[in-house]
């Protein structure tokens, strides 16, 4: 009988303990959207016109709820969130979010929308400049994280602001439809699986910033890092077809869930400069690459690897005329914290993607082609990074220096494109030049 007891006392012990997989969730960060600025500071694509939904920017939303639609690179059975006032003046307080599955457009599955707290608590507010992450909030439509099925669908996140926002912390470029109620509209949050509430669309995201997955131990995050070719100009809208997304989907054919990739391109981004970002003096670009590496990188959830493509804007006519060797500079300045923070972290540079000619009035010139040159001599020969991925060529045409021709039209507008963004081809390229076994599990 004391044997049978001390084995049962034992037991409890063990489920109990404080590692307990029931107790510690393995947190990977699933979808990311880089805070940029304060709307409407940015370069966003095929976006509506807002003026409705948003009638004085100042002011940011009135009592109103947004319906985010965002595309995890990994399902868990229960997630949490970052909400975000990075580029706000005031606080903002959301008294209700929720998450739970799209069916389409700005409908629910019937019953997944999910209640999300913050400490405890439904309402929560974030003081300017400060973010905050959710408790774990379980989603009940999710019965197996690893179901195939599973890997096209998309989560939307509702949330109601109460009161007056103030300036909105956004990410421009979302290439995604999410969906907004109108000014004083109230909480359609909570009850609302239609979407007759929520009357405006946007190719934008607002406040969140961040979703975490509880995934299985070992699970390998891609951190893919860079400006508007990262963030996907002139991709598909709501295609998922920039290039992270196309490596995503490359790596789950190869490893299963095992792999995922996150996209924290911001369009306009440059890597040294602006010297200052601030809401009251805010940057198309948002803030530098070595002024957003903290959150946007080392904050992350089970980074493994970062692949970085950046210095385009540093060297175009907004630039402030940097060289090669300031930009490369300010790469070693990442590079190293980066290693610091993160040790045994892989880091892959990426050569820049060819602009000769571009009809952009910011890039183009042989000028500028001469430093995107000598840049991408730099990342193929430092010792800085782990290994390298050749963009450059994936998409040159040799015979004329340019973005090859059937890489330039625009698919996200139509038209003829600028010879500086590649469009949904020229991103499968860049994917498909990237070796797998950079980033095996």
């Amino acid at each position: 009988m004391r044997s049978v007891q001390l084995a049962s006392l034992l037991m409890a012990m063990v489920v109990c303990a404080p590692g307990a997989r029931a107790q510690a969730p393995n947190w990977v960060t699933s979808w990311t959207g880089s805070a940029q600025g304060p709307y409407p500071v940015g370069n966003a694509s095929a976006q509506p016109n807002l003026s409705f939904a948003f009638p004085n920017p100042a002011a940011g939303a009135r009592d109103q709820s947004f319906r985010l639609i965002v595309h995890p690179g990994l399902w868990g059975r229960s997630a949490r969130l970052r909400l975000s006032n990075a580029y706000g003046t005031q606080p903002v307080t959301f008294d209700h979010v929720f998450a739970g599955q799209q069916a389409t457009a700005g409908t629910l599955v019937k019953g997944s929308n999910a209640p999300v707290a913050f400490g405890g608590q439904a309402s929560v507010t974030v003081p300017p400049g400060q973010s905050v992450w959710s408790d774990a909030v379980s989603l009940p439509f999710i019965h197996d994280p690893a179901d195939p099925a599973l890997a096209g669908r998309k989560l939307a996140i509702s949330l109601h602001v109460a009161g007056q926002s103030g300036p909105m912390t956004w990410h421009a470029k979302a290439l995604t439809t999410s969906y907004v109620t109108a000014p004083g509209a109230g909480d359609a949050a909570a009850a609302e699986e239609g979407d007759d509430a929520f009357r405006y669309a946007t190719a934008s995201w607002y406040f969140l910033d961040a979703v975490d997955m509880d995934a299985p131990a070992g699970t390998r995050l891609v951190v893919a890092f860079g400006d508007s070719i990262t963030d996907g100009t002139a991709s598909t809208l709501n295609g998922d077809d920039r290039w992270p997304d196309v490596l995503a989907r490359r790596l789950r054919a190869q490893y299963g869930s095992r792999v995922v990739v996150v996209n924290q391109g911001i369009g306009g981004n440059r890597i040294i400069g602006p010297a200052s970002y601030t809401p009251e003096k805010p940057f198309a670009g948002g803030p530098a690459a070595q002024q957003r590496l903290d959150r946007d990188i080392l904050q992350l959830s089970g980074v493994s690897s970062v692949i970085w493509m950046e210095g385009t804007n540093d060297f175009g006519k907004g630039g402030e005329g940097a060289t090669p060797e300031q930009v490369g500079a300010g790469v070693k300045d990442v590079v190293e914290r980066l290693r610091a923070r993160l040790p045994g972290v892989r880091i892959i540079g990426a050569t820049l993607t060819p602009n000769l000619h571009s009809t952009n009035p910011e890039h183009g010139s042989d000028e500028e082609n001469a430093k995107v040159l000598a840049y991408n001599d730099f990342v193929r020969t430092t010792k800085l990074f782990d290994a390298v991925v050749d963009f450059n060529k994936a998409t040159l045409d040799p015979a004329s220096g340019e973005l090859r021709a059937e890489f330039v039209p625009d698919n996200t507008v139509g038209g003829p494109g600028d010879k500086l963004h590649p469009n949904r081809a020229g991103y499968r390229a860049m994917a498909n030049s990237i070796d797998l076994g950079l980033l095996a599990p």
